[in-house]
């Protein structure tokens, strides 16, 4: 379990890495920033349209093959039971729906986990009130490169999640713009992490198998 956590925390932080090339989160506003594709990202949306062109053989050798993978066996002891086999069998059967639903459960709990973390890190009050403010702009980063990319098919399932999560991230990127105001910055997070979890449960009852 312990070599499982740690684990998943190097994820965390390895995620966190990858924003240093970006701007910061103040720069943007929900709904109109985009951030740029890493490893993982871009495998998502390789598999993506590779289902959508019916090219589901093309779609199980990227996934089998690519960071997605492997950053979601990282994370097994975090996601559902079985995300990876159940996404695994989805390919092989070309159910392109159920493609979707886990390709989405998965990048729900990344955002969760970031969101979780950041809360964590934020309230460490031995840090200054800058390092506090860095620290929540770079993990304001890392959810929305993460939960923008299934936000669509969350908004399909549960509009009033999809509302509830972008209204955080508002709140959130407002409040990453001030160095006099980190601590307000984990209420939000908090938000967007409980709405996900609730999300993440529904989506995966248990009679589908997870």
């Amino acid at each position: 379990m312990i070599g499982r956590a740690r684990v998943v925390a190097g994820s965390l932080a390895a995620a966190v890495a990858l924003l240093v090339t970006l701007c910061p989160a103040a720069a943007h506003h929900v709904g109109t920033y985009v951030p740029k594709d890493n490893e993982i990202t871009t495998n998502f949306k390789q598999i993506k349209f590779s289902v959508q062109a019916g090219k589901f053989d093309v779609a199980h050798r990227l996934f089998e093959t690519g960071a997605l993978r492997t950053d979601m066996s990282a994370r097994a002891a975090s996601l559902p039971p079985r995300l990876e086999a159940g996404l695994r069998d989805a390919l092989q059967s070309r159910d392109g729906g159920e493609v979707e639903r886990r390709l989405m459960v998965f990048f729900a709990a990344l955002a969760r986990d970031l969101a979780l973390e950041a809360e964590r890190r934020l309230a460490d009050l031995t840090l200054s009130r800058d390092a506090r403010t860095a620290i929540g702009q770079r993990f304001l980063e890392a959810i929305w490169r993460y939960y923008n990319l299934v936000d669509f098919a969350v908004a399909r399932r549960d509009d009033r999640t999809s509302v509830v999560i972008r209204l955080a991230f508002d709140e959130a990127t407002g409040y990453a713009k001030s160095i006099a105001a980190p601590d307000k910055l984990r209420e939000p997070l908090t938000r967007i992490a409980q709405a996900l979890s609730a999300f993440i449960d529904a989506s995966t009852p248990a009679r589908r198998g997870s």
